[in-house]
């Protein structure tokens, strides 16, 4: 597999019979779609595994990262990479996380409506 570095990401190919498969992606990639975060990775290794997992599906991806809390008693900020992917790819990233022994990021709760 081969890849370029572009602004802080890589770009991954593969070629899977005749077409080119690419995976991980810019955040620009993804402009004017609506993103979702499946995973916050806390570790390197451990993004390194979710990235298998999903160019297993051939799933277009974006990380970023970001600071999240961690810790119970005593919390601190740390930085994580966030995996996102466009909304219609969402189940089927789910799945492939899932498949390879990830726990998905929670979906968001929805907001309350004002018609109680």
């Amino acid at each position: 597999m081969e890849g370029q570095w572009h602004g802080g990401f890589q770009n991954i190919s593969l070629l899977v019979g005749c077409h080119w498969v690419i995976m991980l992606r810019e955040p620009e990639f993804f402009e004017g779609q609506e993103l979702v975060l499946v995973y916050i990775a806390k570790r390197l290794r451990e993004a390194r595994a979710v990235e298998e997992a999903l160019n297993e599906g051939s799933l277009d991806y974006a990380v970023v990262p970001e600071q999240y809390t961690g810790g119970v008693f005593f919390t601190s900020r740390r930085v994580g990479a966030f995996f996102y992917v466009g909304l219609q790819s969402e189940a089927r990233a789910r799945t492939f996380l899932l498949a390879g022994g990830f726990i998905p990021a929670n979906k968001p709760r929805p907001e309350p409506s004002a018609d109680y």
